[in-house]
Formats: structure tokens, C-alpha cells, sequence
């Protein structure tokens, strides 16, 4: 980490926490939940040294970034405005764009609103919004009838959740982060009743050091949500239908940018959330795919668990 900037910003209201690295044409990379910045620690230091001005910031609500308690204030608007603010608090025009999670699909809003301001999109794991005639939360209700839901959970029980995160965040994240990599198969996770708490639900892990996590990386993380509190990450989940309500405007039509796409071989989102073979209907989302890589023995957060084989790959798209 050493010759990286820790920098803090008002943007679009926002106390907004990056780090930055490096200089030449603007790299920005959206880290999901439960994550931050440092989700990215692998790839700032290379991609900065191949020739590129490299922004991570911690995403609204969490982190070291600011976030609204309403969950309303989370919805699309809101955040394609997070991004069009770093991009004019930066003085730059456009960038290329990477994320995972919801922060790949921060980026994909960006791109249907304001595609000259992004040069390409990386695209990891998620490879673009699934339509449906029934609103995610509409849908995670009715699964929560049969199993536990994550996503129900965080929504159906406000304040029970929050609290529940909060009261042992080393023990959540040490469990999500296991459960997400390749060594367990996260949909066991379905096996649970309903009523089940996040926590209950999630496995029991081996203990750390694991061959791409260690204890203090944990820690950076704790620390983080220690601090924070995990609401404003919750809050993206519960704006999940003012999204799906916004981007109805736009559900149909393609991206027009440079797309690139990396996913891994047991990505839970490639398995359960973009209906049948999403790889073969990428061009049905995206106008202009250039490049699509599969890697293996990978789970959802590939960039920590896989980082020589992501770095390389993102690499070979900027390049």
C-alpha cells in the first residue's frame, strides 16, 4: 500500500472516503456488501503501475463514506449522482469502470445515463440487471416462505438486522466471506428455515489465516462496520425496488460502451440470479462486448480469492 492516498470529499452531499493511486487515463473500482475500498487492495498497485490513475472509493453508506439512514436515498439517482460527482470532484471527463456486486451495478446505471462518461466497463461476476415483471423484494418474500432469504431478512426485520450485524461484525463477515468463496457452496445457505437469522444461517468456517484472507485483512473490514455500522450497506437492499422502478425507463436497451466481462466458475450470482446461461446473453444486455473470461476455482469475491489470475486479466482488457 505504500505511495497510496487516502483522500476525503463532499461530494453530492456525501462525506466520500477513496484512495487513489497512480496517474494516466481514470480506473474506478465499485466494491458490493459487505465491502469496502480495500476489497480492491490487489489490483490498485498493479493497474496503477501499467500506466492508470486508479480511484477506490468506498461506496455510499459504506466504509469510511457517509450514508442517509432513509433507505429511499439509495436508489438509482442517488448513486449514478455519487458517481458523476467523483468523476467532476476528480476533474476527469470519464473513466473506465470496474465493480462487483452492487457496485457493478452503480456502474451499469452510469452507463445507461451517462455513457460519456465511461470509457469501458470490467464488469466482475454480475453480468447485468436480470429483467423481471415482479420486483426482487416482491420475489425474496416469497422465497423467504419456504427458506431463508438474505435479502428478506435485511428488509422484513429493519433495526433487528441491523443490530444483529452490528453485535458481532468480526463473526458475520468471517462467515459471509467464507460462505461466498469457493469452499463452500453458498446456496446451502437455503437449507435454513425460515425465521433464521443471517448469522445462524451462514457456515462455520475453518479457522484464518486462509490461503487469500488473513486476520488483520479481516480486521481492516471489522474495523470498518465497527465504526459504521452496517445500515447504509442494508440500505442498498431495501432500495431494491426504487431501482427496479427506475430502471424500467431503460431495462430494454443495450450499453452502448466497451464492455469486457470476468466471472469464475462458482460464482453464486452466476448460479442462482441471472436465469439460464447468462454468458450466452450478454449481447442481449450489451451493444458492444469485447472480451468475455471465465476463471475457476473462484467464488463470488474472485478479485480477493483469485487476485494474480483477476489483476492479469483486467490488465489484458485496459491494455
Amino acid at each position: 500500500m505504500v505511495g497510496w492516498s487516502h483522500r476525503y470529499a463532499k461530494i453530492n452531499g456525501l462525506d466520500v472516503h477513496y484512495v487513489e493511486e497512480g496517474e494516466g487515463p481514470l480506473v474506478v473500482l465499485l466494491h458490493g456488501f459487505p465491502h469496502t475500498w480495500f476489497s480492491w487492495r490487489h489490483q490498485i498497485g498493479p493497474i496503477a503501475a501499467a500506466g492508470f490513475r486508479v480511484v477506490a472509493p468506498d461506496m455510499r453508506g459504506m466504509g469510511r463514506t457517509s450514508g442517509p439512514a432513509d433507505h429511499r436515498e439509495y436508489g438509482v439517482d442517488r448513486i449514478v449522482g455519487d458517481l458523476t460527482g467523483l468523476l467532476d470532484h476528480l476533474g476527469e471527463e470519464k473513466a473506465v469502470f470496474s465493480g462487483l456486486d452492487f457496485g457493478l451495478f452503480a456502474a451499469y446505471d452510469l452507463a445507461y445515463h451517462h455513457p460519456e462518461r465511461v470509457a469501458a466497463l470490467i464488469g466482475l461476476e454480475n453480468p447485468f440487471f436480470t429483467p423481471s415483471p415482479v420486483s426482487p423484494l416482491t420475489l425474496a418474500a416469497k422465497q423467504a416462505r419456504k427458506h431463508f432469504n438474505h435479502i428478506h431478512y435485511f428488509v422484513d426485520t429493519p433495526g433487528a438486522a441491523d443490530r444483529d450485524l452490528a453485535a458481532a461484525p468480526r463473526e458475520f463477515l468471517r462467515k459471509l466471506f467464507y460462505a461466498l468463496s469457493s469452499d463452500y457452496h453458498y446456496l446451502d445457505v437455503w437449507r435454513k428455515p425460515p425465521g433464521t437469522t443471517y448469522i445462524d444461517a451462514l457456515p462455520e468456517t475453518p479457522p484464518l489465516p486462509w490461503p487469500w484472507l488473513t486476520e488483520l485483512e479481516l480486521e481492516f473490514y471489522v474495523a470498518d462496520y465497527s465504526r459504521s455500522g452496517f445500515t447504509g450497506g442494508l440500505n442498498w437492499y431495501r432500495a431494491m425496488d426504487l431501482s427496479w422502478e427506475y430502471r424500467k425507463s431503460y431495462g430494454d436497451r443495450k450499453t452502448t460502451v466497451p464492455y469486457y466481462f470476468i466471472g469464475s466458475e462458482q460464482d453464486v450470482d452466476l448460479e442462482a440470479w441471472h436465469g439460464t446461461d447468462p454468458l450466452d446473453r450478454l449481447r442481449d444486455h450489451h451493444g458492444d462486448v469485447r472480451a468475455v473470461r471465465m476463471l475457476k476455482n473462484a467464488g463470488h469475491m474472485m478479485q480477493m480469492e483469485k487476485a494474480e489470475e483477476t489483476t492479469a486479466t483486467m490488465l489484458e482488457f485496459l491494455s
